[in-house]
C-alpha cells in the first residue's frame, strides 16, 4: 500500500491561488505522500495537454506516483442523445487518464436526491447506468485501466448498491473506489460497509467526519445524510468514524492497493491534511504495518 493524497483535499489552496496542482503535488512529495490522485477541480485537463505532460513531469521529479484520475459523471440524463453524449465525454477522459499514465479512473454514475433514491428508482436505472459503466470499461480496457465507481451521489452510495451495479456491469476491470467516510452520508455503517465491498476495492478514499444524530441542522457547515442525521468533514482521525478499526479491515483484507487520503472539512486544508496524514502514518504503524519512509 502506498498513502498519498487526493488534489481535492487542497481544493481550498487551489481556488485561492496559493498552490497549483504542480505545487499541490509538490506539497504532497514534501510532507511524506507516496502519490497524488488527480482530481480536476479547480482546474482542467480537458484539451490541456500542456499541464497533463507538466502533471507528468512533475511527479516524476518528485518521486511520486499518479495513482488514479478522478472525475464526476452523471448517466441520468434529460434524453438517450444525452446519455450517449455524456458517454462519449468519460471515454474521452479515458484519454486523459492513460496520457497521466494511470491505470486507475474513477468516474461517477449518477446523482438522485434523497428523495429520489428509491430502491423503485435504483431498479429503473440500474440497467442504464450498467450499460454505461459497461462501455466505458471496455474503452478503457485497451489502455490497461481499470474503471471504478465510488460510494457517492446518494443513489448509489450504500455498499450493497455499490455491489449491484459491480456485478451488472460484469467486467473485471470495472470494481469499486471505497471511500469510508461516504457510506455515513446514506447512515450505513462505515467499518461494515467497508468489510462488505473492500474486496471488490480498485482504490481507497480516507475520509472522516463529524457526525450528529440529531434532526435540526447544526449550523454552517452541516448537511444531511439520508436518514436525516447531519455530517460535517473533519481532520482525519479526529471525527466520529472509527478509522482505525476501517484500516484495520483494509489491511487485514491483504488490500495492496493505494490509500487516498481525501479532506473536505472546514479546517485550514494544509494543516489539515498534514495532520491527517500523520494520523494515517500513526494508525497504520500502530496496526503492525511496516512502514519505512512512508511507504506501507
Amino acid at each position: 500500500m502506498k498513502v498519498g493524497l487526493s488534489t481535492y483535499s487542497l481544493l481550498g489552496a487551489i481556488t485561492s491561488g496559493e498552490f497549483d496542482v504542480l505545487q499541490v503535488i509538490q506539497w504532497i512529495a514534501d510532507n511524506h505522500g507516496k502519490h497524488v490522485e488527480i482530481v480536476p477541480s479547480g482546474f482542467t485537463l480537458t484539451d490541456n495537454n500542456k499541464l497533463v505532460s507538466a502533471i507528468v513531469k512533475k511527479a516524476k521529479e518528485t518521486g511520486i506516483d499518479i495513482s488514479s484520475y478522478t472525475i464526476g459523471a452523471n448517466f441520468l440524463t434529460a434524453s438517450e442523445e444525452e446519455y450517449h453524449k455524456e458517454i462519449k465525454r468519460v471515454m474521452k477522459e479515458v484519454d486523459i487518464a492513460h496520457a497521466l499514465g494511470v491505470k486507475l479512473m474513477r468516474h461517477d454514475v449518477a446523482y438522485r436526491t434523497i428523495e429520489e433514491s428509491s430502491l423503485e428508482n435504483l431498479d429503473k436505472d440500474l440497467p442504464m447506468l450498467a450499460e454505461a459503466c459497461r462501455q466505458i470499461a471496455d474503452y478503457a480496457k485497451k489502455y490497461g485501466i481499470t474503471t471504478s465507481v465510488e460510494n457517492h451521489g446518494r443513489h448509489i452510495q450504500g455498499s450493497e448498491r455499490v455491489q449491484r451495479l459491480i456485478r451488472a456491469v460484469g467486467r473485471d476491470n470495472f470494481k469499486t473506489t471505497i471511500d469510508i467516510g461516504n457510506f455515513l452520508c446514506v447512515d450505513e455503517n462505515p467499518v461494515c460497509a467497508v468489510k462488505n465491498n473492500i474486496k471488490y476495492a480498485s482504490m481507497v478514499h480516507l475520509k472522516d467526519f463529524y457526525l450528529r444524530c440529531e434532526r435540526v441542522q447544526p449550523g454552517e457547515g452541516w448537511f444531511p445524510t439520508s436518514g436525516g442525521n447531519h455530517l460535517r468533514g473533519s481532520i482525519f482521525g479526529h471525527g466520529d468514524i472509527d478509522v482505525r478499526a476501517a484500516l484495520k479491515v483494509i489491511y487485514d483484507s491483504g488490500y495492496d492497493g493505494y490509500l487516498s487520503l481525501e479532506f473536505e472539512g472546514m479546517e485550514e486544508c494544509k494543516t489539515a491534511c498534514r495532520m491527517g496524514l500523520d494520523n494515517i502514518y500513526r494508525i497504520l504503524k500502530e496496526l503492525g504495518c511496516n512502514i519505512e519512509q512512508g511507504i506501507l
